[in-house]
């Protein structure tokens, strides 16, 4: 059997302030909120057709300790797809949320090149905001 992957399904997070989390993913990127576990933490959050799952470290049902500091990560990246990518326009947004933006670059994903830039989420973590291919 050869097994074949078609794309990210989901990527979970470790965050220390799950509402300064939802603010910065649903606020400012847009994402939108669809699922709730309670009892530990995890909120689901819907990104196109991929999955961001954010779990409370500060929760008492969460093992593996607090989210990584000084300097250590969870995660290098993740990237999302942003359609239509407007450079200006969306870098202005991010600007006024605070959210300081990386330099634009064509960046290979799994679309093919694009233009990209990175930013972090609340907690550190990077993420790259990419355009579709050809864009």
């Amino acid at each position: 059997m050869q097994v074949k992957l078609r794309e990210i399904d989901h990527v979970v997070l470790r965050v220390a302030d799950i509402e300064r989390a939802l603010a910065f993913y649903c606020g400012i990127l847009g994402c939108q909120e669809e699922r709730r576990v309670d009892d530990t933490r995890l909120v689901q959050l819907r990104a196109g057709r991929s999955m961001i799952d954010l779990v409370d470290t500060s929760h008492p049902a969460v093992d593996g300790g607090a989210v990584a500091a000084g300097g250590a990560r969870n995660v290098d990246h993740f990237c999302l797809i942003v359609d239509p990518f407007d450079e200006t326009t969306l870098r202005a947004h991010l600007q006024d949320h605070g959210v300081t933006v990386g330099k634009t670059a064509s960046r290979y994903g799994a679309e093919g090149a694009g233009p990209s830039f990175y930013i972090e989420d609340p907690d550190g973590n990077t993420v790259e905001l990419k355009g579709p291919l050809g864009r």
